[in-house]
């Protein structure tokens, strides 16, 4: 039974993760709570070999389905590497709830903005060119990168913003992006965990076979049913998370 439930888990955190990001919601918790005398640092290992994969997989369905702007996704993408391997070293010197305040501020902020501009991400439109739109592009991938390695929930939702904000794109094309980007995080915090305190493996990649199915069913509907479907899904996965955070900061 227990086995099961993992892998309807991950089934489901590939999915939501291959749309608009956010699978750790689901797979997180459940490995918490089928192995409640596991050491955390081993299980968030455990979900990253799961995440990684099905980030992987739908990364490269995205690749044969959507143009992606590589020379915005590729620096963002290496910062982010470096970003999240910083964060995952800084994390042990600096309380981590100290910044859950912060986010759910600014996923109240991306919500809201997502809800009141019905037009937000349903197209490409075309944004003054900035000056140096790789460097920004830098930015954005080390700042979040930083993020998800240092306290992580969200990170998928906030990059799918940023590369509708400031680079104009829609919500498909900027989900592609994202995925990309995602990579490069999971594989930094896999790395840091792996060389610190293992992972179990068997878990693991039993749940990223699970998740890897459920980003190829996660990518299809992405790109079948387009902009306005990606759009509810982020707005329903961060409205999920900011719940979640204010009542892990109101409820001690």
């Amino acid at each position: 039974m227990e086995w099961l439930l993992l892998l309807a888990g991950a089934f489901l955190a590939g999915l939501i993760d291959a749309v608009v990001g956010g699978g750790g919601l689901v797979q997180l918790p459940l490995l918490l709570a089928v192995f409640p005398s596991v050491g955390i640092p081993i299980l968030f290992g455990t979900n990253k070999i799961s995440s990684i994969a099905g980030t992987a997989s739908s990364a490269w369905q995205y690749s044969r389905k959507v143009s992606i702007s590589y020379r915005l996704a590729l620096p963002a993408s290496l910062a982010a590497l470096i970003g999240a391997a910083s964060g995952a070293a800084v994390v042990s010197f600096l309380p981590n709830h100290a910044l859950k305040p912060m986010v759910l501020v600014l996923l109240v902020v991306v919500g809201v903005y997502t809800w009141f501009k019905p037009e937000f991400g349903r197209r490409v439109v075309q944004r003054r060119e900035w000056t140096w739109p790789r460097l920004l592009a830098v930015l954005l991938g080390f700042g979040l990168g930083f993020y998800d390695g240092f306290f992580g929930p969200g990170t998928g939702s906030f990059l799918i913003f940023g590369f509708v904000r400031l680079f104009g794109m829609d919500m498909l094309h900027a989900s592609a992006s994202a995925k990309l980007v995602n990579f490069a995080t999971n594989l930094a915090a896999l790395v840091f965990f792996l060389s610190h305190d293992g992972v179990l493996w068997q878990v693991g990649l039993a749940m990223a076979c699970a998740n890897i199915a459920g980003a190829q069913v996660g990518t299809w509907m992405a790109v079948r049913h387009g902009n306005a479907f990606i759009r509810w899904l982020l707005l329903t996965v961060v409205s999920v998370l900011a719940i979640k955070l204010a009542w892990d900061i109101f409820s001690h």
